[in-house]
């Protein structure tokens, strides 16, 4: 019986997944090694069969995306619900400067980020109900075969909790998604279920070595 596979893969490497600042809505590029990882993946998954891509709109995502949409001939198909958590005005800031200058807001949102959320942001419940519009509509247009969906660290997170039934308010604490990881749920009679977690096999030896979160 065939199934519909969603690959989620995380953008490749930034300048912010290295410093760990916070980037949601910033639409910075992948770095070289970060471009290196979405030729890896593209190399090691251009032979299967693919139904569609999907991205964010952001760069990082779609230049993610690109080695292997060229490669199969397939459109990136944007979509607005994939893109990151907006972090409000915690954008390009360290987690020390946040827990400085918005200590009690960061505090409620370690606590629990599905009902609390960064200052002037976007709480996990708000990128749940975005998300899940698109996975709907996915479903909706592939009944079977491979969807590969590019999108950003939390927005995985929230998006696997979502479909597993893991509470929104322990997506940081339970799911980890590293950079240019990818994770595979089979949607089939049963609903979904994960066959892989976080991988990142596909990247060169030096790469999987490096760049752990």
């Amino acid at each position: 019986m065939s199934h519909l596979n969603l690959y989620f893969l995380r953008h490749g490497e930034t300048l912010s997944s290295q410093s760990g600042t916070y980037c949601g809505i910033l639409d910075i590029d992948l770095t070289g090694e970060g471009y290196l990882m979405a030729e890896d993946f593209a190399s090691a998954y251009q032979d299967m069969s693919w139904q569609a891509i999907y991205a964010s709109p952001l760069k990082r995502t779609q230049m993610t995306a690109k080695p292997l949409a060229e490669h199969l001939g397939l459109k990136i198909e944007i979509k607005e619900g994939l893109r990151e958590i907006y972090y409000g005005q915690w954008e390009g800031k360290t987690p020390e400067e946040v827990n400085s200058h918005f200590h009690d807001d960061y505090v409620s949102w370690l606590a629990d980020p599905g009902w609390n959320s960064p200052t002037g942001g976007e709480k996990g419940i708000d990128i749940a109900r975005r998300s899940s519009e698109v996975i709907e509509e996915i479903q909706k247009t592939h009944h079977q075969g491979n969807i590969l969906i590019v999108s950003h660290k939390a927005t995985i997170r929230i998006m696997l909790c979502s479909l597993l039934g893991i509470d929104l308010g322990r997506f940081r604490d339970r799911i980890g998604i590293p950079v240019a990881s990818l994770s595979i749920v089979e949607i089939g009679e049963r609903g979904p279920l994960v066959k892989v977690m976080g991988d990142r096999c596909h990247l060169r030896a030096e790469l999987r070595a490096r760049h752990g979160s």
